[in-house]
């Protein structure tokens, strides 16, 4: 039986990657330590935003003291609410689904982003009050494919709903690799769509679609 859902943020929700990507870059290029798209696919797309900063100027042999890692952070994250100011589109089908599981179903957001990155957004998309706890960066020591933030999440959710939730029996909607590492680290199941990675790159998952559209909480129930 479905216990509970819990749902990734970039990459699920919105196409923000690109625009965190492009956050990045405003920071990093004036350093010297810009990076190709490519690259951050290949690299960056799994880190929060510590980590990320972290990786970039380890890659480059550059010492990174915690005064300037945090104001980075706090650059990339003007940076970012500027750019996603004009408005998000969300991917076809997610906001319904979330809403058709809101109230049904304990419901869960665990991202590696920041929570000032996801709440602008969430307003835009009226989903501020659509999920029972929220994960984010600022709360964990280690981003995905550590799976301490899914841990938490189920946690959380256990706390909210006594006697209700177990991870065996909840799924995680993701779309990377290091996200579906970090659920089933976790030991909860993973529906992964094919919005950032192309299938084959989704090992782990117990199933891929390519979007969200037309996957209901019925068609969510049959995974577990």
């Amino acid at each position: 039986m479905l216990k509970a859902v819990v749902f990734d943020f970039d990459g699920i929700i919105v196409d923000t990657e690109p625009l965190h990507y492009k956050a990045f870059q405003e920071l990093l290029v004036p350093l010297g330590l810009g990076y190709s798209w490519q690259e951050y696919l290949d690299l960056y797309i799994g880190f929060d935003d510590r980590d990320a900063f972290r990786e970039a100027f380890r890659v480059h042999g550059r010492a990174l003291s915690d005064q300037e890692l945090k104001e980075l952070i706090k650059g990339k994250a003007e940076a970012f609410l500027k750019i996603v100011s004009g408005g998000v589109a969300p991917y076809p089908g997610v906001v319904e689904l979330i809403r058709s599981i809101s109230g049904n179903l304990p419901l869960a957001l665990c991202s590696g982003a920041l929570s000032s990155d996801i709440e602008p957004i969430l307003s835009q998309l009226d989903l501020t009050e659509a999920f029972d706890v929220k994960v984010t960066a600022d709360e964990v020591a280690a981003s995905k494919p550590d799976p301490e933030s899914y841990r938490l999440a189920v946690q959380r959710l256990q706390e909210r709903f006594p006697g209700q939730v177990d991870a065996s029996g909840s799924i995680a909607v993701e779309d990377t690799p290091a996200g579906i590492a970090s659920a089933t680290g976790a030991g909860l199941k993973v529906l992964a769509v094919t919005n950032s990675y192309p299938g084959e790159r989704l090992t782990g998952a117990c199933r891929v679609v390519e979007t969200l559209a037309g996957v209901d909480l019925e068609g969510l129930r049959l995974l577990v």
